[in-house]
């Protein structure tokens, strides 16, 4: 037999195995000793009967008008119809039968020999006598009638099962049930957490026996979530270290290709500018994935998305895009709670991937919905969906072009992932046969931080 795997199925089928053992085991001891204590009874009835109908018996027949020497045998009459339980034979020392019951079959009676009980196949008898032996008396009672009175006795002792051991087996669930139910709670608070809640899981209602359990689960919890900060830490930190010795670097670099004039130093000193400029640029999406994966992102106050939207697309348009981006926005106010830095950071990763990797000869679309849904779509060839699968990797490029850094998808995925919603990757675009297309669902002021998106980007 293989035992359930859940802890409550287990305490539940044990507990009522042993219930069930233990009291039927207790019905037969119990019913053991009653028909012991059954069988004295009903035998001091018999020795009680023979005792008081003997002295009866011997009245009766002494005081008889017979002839000497002729003894004529009596049976008593029924009063009125009924079960005779016990029933009775006298005799004389002889043998012959004086007096005897209605019910009573002689061929039940053994011969006498001597008082006291006696037991055949069929009768359980007491055997008494009187006037020195010339008056003998035998009572019988039939086996059947004490078996019949043991089986009610076990039938009384055993229905109760089909209703008590029923109800003990619920009550045994229930109690399990409630005595684990603070286990349970904790079990579905840890499995609420998203894999970026690494706080503590309340556990103070735990039963003493699994409480280290817990303990050890929340310093896994805390060394866990103390090892991810220090990598996040470390990220943000370098990559701002960065910023000001590569700044310095490019400033040097310009300055000498300023001053040179040598042709092939210029082309040299060009290519070292690009490179650090693509530098530049991991530095700075290394700090926006340690933002978007440890900052707070949804705020206890609202603000305009639009406004936002329009900056970052008016900032990205004149860095080096002016007319590619055609942006689409409600007449009425995006609120919501989400920090618009996070937005922002959103916003321009899509945007700048579309422009990246789209085609040159059509604009970038940026449609911002009255509820909350950004949309970013460009032109450009079909992707197929193993390589969808991939582009929200850290530092999976579409192979479009060579001087991305691979993270700007990876960024807008961990921000969905902190406001949970699910990433949906489209190409081509809705609606066209070619061009790719992302979309999110923003949270609005009124959603919960269970709000649901749906994101297709690349």
């Amino acid at each position: 037999m293989r035992w359930p795997a859940s802890l409550q199925a287990r305490l539940g089928l044990f507990l009522g195995i042993l219930l069930t053992v233990l009291w039927i085991a207790a019905a037969s001891v119990t019913a053991l000793i009653l028909r012991g204590e059954m069988d004295e009874v009903f035998d001091s009835a018999l020795q009680e009967t023979a005792q008081r109908l003997l002295p009866l018996a011997v009245v009766d027949i002494v005081g008889r008008e017979e002839d000497e020497g002729d003894r004529v045998t009596q049976r008593l009459g029924a009063i009125r119809a009924h079960d005779e339980l016990f029933t009775y034979i006298v005799r004389d020392a002889g043998g012959r039968i004086l007096l005897q019951s209605h019910a009573a079959d002689v061929a039940v009676f053994p011969a006498y020999d001597g008082p006291g009980f006696r037991q055949t196949a069929t009768h359980r008898l007491y055997n008494e006598d009187a006037l020195q032996g010339t008056v003998r008396i035998t009572v019988a009672e039939p086996l059947d009638h004490r078996a019949s009175v043991a089986r009610e006795i076990q039938m009384g002792l055993g229905l109760p099962l089909l209703i008590v051991v029923p109800l003990a087996l619920l009550s045994i669930v229930f109690a399990v049930r409630a005595s684990l139910a603070p286990l349970r709670r904790f079990g579905e608070r840890l499995d609420a957490r998203n894999a970026r809640d690494l706080s503590p899981v309340p556990g103070g209602d735990i039963p003493s026996e699994i409480a280290p359990v817990a303990a050890t689960l929340n310093r896994l919890l805390d060394r866990l979530k103390a090892a991810f900060d220090a990598e996040r830490s470390f990220a943000a930190n370098a990559a701002h270290e960065l910023r000001t010795p590569l700044a310095g670097a490019i400033a040097q670099v310009q300055r000498l290709q300023s001053e040179t004039v040598d042709t092939a130093a210029k082309a040299r000193a060009a290519e070292i500018e690009a490179t650090l400029k693509r530098l530049t640029r991991l530095s700075e999406r290394l700090m926006q994935l340690a933002r978007a994966e440890g900052g707070q992102l949804r705020l206890d106050r609202c603000s305009d998305l639009r406004i936002i939207a329009r900056l970052v697309v008016d900032d990205v348009a004149r860095t080096g895009s002016p007319g590619r981006i055609a942006l689409k926005l409600p007449e009425t106010p995006v609120m919501s709670d989400l920090d618009p830095d996070a937005f922002g950071i959103l916003c321009r990763n899509l945007v700048e991937n579309a422009l990246r990797h789209g085609s040159d000869a059509a604009p970038v679309d940026v449609t911002l919905t009255r509820d909350g849904q950004l949309v970013v779509a460009n032109e450009g060839p079909i992707l197929p969906p193993e390589t969808l699968d991939r582009l929200t990797s850290r530092f999976e490029r579409a192979g479009a072009s060579a001087d991305g850094s691979g993270l700007g998808l990876a960024i807008v995925a961990a921000i969905a992932d902190r406001i949970e919603s699910p990433l949906v990757l489209r190409s081509p675009r809705p609606g066209a046969a070619s061009g790719f297309q992302a979309s999110i669902k923003l949270p609005g002021d009124n959603s919960s931080a269970s709000s649901r998106s749906s994101l297709s980007t690349r």
